[in-house]
């Protein structure tokens, strides 16, 4: 605990430098707590926190104390929030397999929406009494006081059929009656749910409900044709804003600063400038304007009162908080200055700030929660997200700048290995999954990992990421497999020029997208890595779009943001062939580690069996780890121990530190 105007960054400092790296299961284990949320009073707190490799909801007291935990037990946690003073909403989910409109077995990750009374603990699962709704939510829209009742506002589908819906997420003998969700307000004590705005089997909607309850706009989007609008009203008469949104980008968000204006992400209207948050007022053919100016935004702030916007977090890597009230502003300003030589940023807090969460990482720094109380003049630690890696085991990050080979400029994260000289290290390349994703400077769990066991870790921002503009997105199409690829490598040569990593000691490991790019490096490219190794990668270009077409149909959102960057129209064409790490498998030229979740949706498991049996047949030296229950984001801590132990001993065998 502090007190003006002591320097609150003193209270991480830790007496000595740790004398050997903690074990690696350390660097796996889920964050100790995540998701740190004041209730709207300042009066409580809840977060996600994990022990063992369980997890729990914890509600406590603002100034310490455990009021309530709840257990989750096989379920995953995604988001824990208030809802009011009185309510948290845990939104878990867990692999199904369900009937679409009878036709066909598909199997996703579907979400559960449970509300507990933070007094007594009784929950309440969202839909759970309803027998003609899907017992699982799509999307949650806040929460009101409307008629003396307490609601939350909640997407849904209507079923049809003699059965009884998903209970306990099995499937019964029903289906879907729409192919997108409905909304419906849901009494917070009885459960009871009234739907206020019916779905369609064709439009995907999205609505945006206001501080006491009512639907104030809503956005169509038309998955076939791309088309997006805005309206103010239910009939479609008062169109406020439309778009032509070939991948699905442009999103309505929430409200804007008051009940009369919404807030969209999409481009400027001029339709030259990039992606950006837009503030529309209610009204037919309006213009929008971005209330955070040029500024790139990661997160948005809202009063947790009325869902107002007042600010957000920007993106880069070193955001910025900011706050549309300059009062305000001056109330964060003067917390963040106690932190000097971190990155602090506003988790969470009360409509006027006087008591806020904010988040602070940097060097020794692998993420701490701290409560800042105005009035009282305190400023304390709350959580550690990783309190076992200690302030001398937490390795140096730092953002590199080369240029690809034709000249693009790029970035990436370099993570440099405690207690080594940076010169000749051998290194680990880490690609970001997306491909429209970035790396941000901070401490990362994975590349902690491999720098505590001597490697350079480097994370490559190649073209087509996001987070650098349109412009730098754009470059991307067309690349997959080509010079998004030796974007990364050109990151190698780049380090290798400067002295600080050896270019004949590398590895390339990823996931997802990276995971495609880590076998890329060995099969399109060649004799640049010593092993690769990929978690839930993509192998075989022409199945996966051939996957898309057969569970989305051929026009869908899926196809139109993959085929731009694979610059091809579909899964027949023929030019996939040159830039699948299946097809070429005989080409491998290093040892290659196959890991992936038996209950990946994202990308199909089919995708690293095969590889696995084109490997084997071609007669090429590969490993393989299959995770049971696991799903493509290894959301279980068990899993992420098997394959961060897998992949960094993996490295270390064939690409040894000296």
């Amino acid at each position: 605990m502090m007190r003006w105007p002591f320097c609150a960054a003193a209270a991480l400092t830790v007496a000595g430098a740790a004398q050997a790296a903690p074990p690696i299961d350390d660097y796996g284990k889920l964050p100790a707590v995540e998701q740190m949320n004041l209730s709207p009073d300042g009066d409580k707190i809840t977060y996600i926190a994990a022990a063992g490799g369980a997890r729990q909801v914890i509600v406590a007291k603002a100034g310490g104390g455990v009021l309530l935990s709840v257990g989750v037990g096989i379920l995953k946690p995604r988001v824990v929030k208030w809802l009011g003073d009185d309510h948290i909403l845990i939104v878990t989910s867990r692999t199904v397999a369900t009937d679409r409109q009878g036709t066909s077995r598909e199997r996703f990750e579907a979400a559960q929406s449970t509300v507990i009374d933070a007094a007594t603990g009784k929950p309440m699962i969202v839909f759970g009494h309803e027998p003609r709704i899907v017992h699982a939510t799509f999307n949650d829209y806040g929460h009101a006081f409307a008629g003396g009742r307490e609601y939350g506002y909640f997407a849904g589908v209507p079923l049809a059929g003699s059965g009884t819906g998903f209970v306990s997420f099995d499937t019964q003998a029903a289906y879907l009656t729409k192919g997108h969700p409905s909304l419906y307000k849901v009494d917070l004590v009885t459960g009871h749910a009234e739907m206020v705005f019916g779905g369609s089997e064709r439009l995907d909607t999205n609505w945006v409900v206001g501080s006491a309850g009512q639907v104030t706009a809503h956005s169509e989007y038309d998955e076939k044709t791309g088309q997006w609008a805005l309206f103010a009203d239910p009939a479609d008469q008062v169109r406020v804003s439309e778009a032509v949104d070939p991948i699905h980008g442009v999103e309505v968000v929430g409200q804007g600063r008051d009940d009369a204006t919404v807030l969209v992400e999409r481009p400027a209207d001029d339709g030259k400038g990039d992606w950006a948050y837009l503030e529309y007022p209610l009204s037919a053919e309006a213009t929008g304007s971005p209330p955070f100016g040029a500024s790139p935004i990661r997160d948005l702030l809202t009063n947790p009162d009325s869902g107002f916007l007042i600010g957000a977090v920007t993106d880069g890597d070193d955001p910025k908080t900011l706050l549309l009230d300059p009062a305000l502003q001056a109330k964060f300003d003067k917390v963040s200055r106690l932190f000097a030589g971190e990155t602090v940023t506003l988790v969470s807090a009360t409509g006027d700030l006087s008591r806020m969460v904010v988040f602070t990482r940097g060097p020794g720094d692998s993420g701490t929660y701290f409560l800042a109380d105005l009035a009282a003049g305190v400023v304390r630690a709350i959580g550690w997200a990783y309190p076992t890696i200690l302030q001398g085991d937490v390795a140096e990050s730092r953002i590199v700048s080369y240029r690809a080979a034709d000249g693009q400029t790029l970035q990436g994260v370099l993570t440099l290995p405690p207690g080594r000289l940076p010169k000749g290290l051998p290194l680990v390349v880490l690609p970001h999954g997306g491909p429209q994703a970035r790396d941000y400077l901070g401490f990362d769990w994975w590349a902690q990992a491999f720098a505590s066991r001597g490697y350079a870790v480097l994370q490559p921002n190649f073209r087509g990421s996001d987070g650098f503009g349109k412009a730098f997105r754009d470059a991307g199409f067309g690349q997959w497999g080509r010079k998004m690829q030796t974007d990364i490598s050109d990151g190698v040569a780049a380090l290798a020029a400067q002295g600080i990593v050896d270019a004949k000691r590398a590895c390339i490991v990823g996931g997802s997208y990276g995971g495609y790019a880590a076998l890329a490096g060995v099969t399109v490219q060649q004799g640049l890595y010593r092993c690769a190794v990929s978690v839930g990668g993509v192998s075989d270009l022409t199945g996966m779009l051939a996957w898309d077409v057969t569970l989305y149909g051929e026009r869908n959102a899926r196809m139109r943001y993959e085929r731009p960057y694979l610059g091809v129209t579909g899964p027949g064409d023929a030019t996939l062939r040159a830039i699948s790490p299946l097809q070429l498998a005989g080409r491998a030229d290093a040892p290659i580690l196959l890991i992936w979740g038996a209950d990946d949706t994202v990308v199909p498991i089919d995708q690293s069996r095969d590889m696995r049996s084109a490997l084997q047949h071609a007669g090429k030296t590969v490993e393989a780890l299959e995770l049971p229950h696991e799903d493509h984001w290894l959301s279980r801590q068990d899993s992420r121990f098997a394959m961060i132990e897998a992949s960094v001993a993996f490295v270390e065998k064939y690409n040894p530190v000296k």
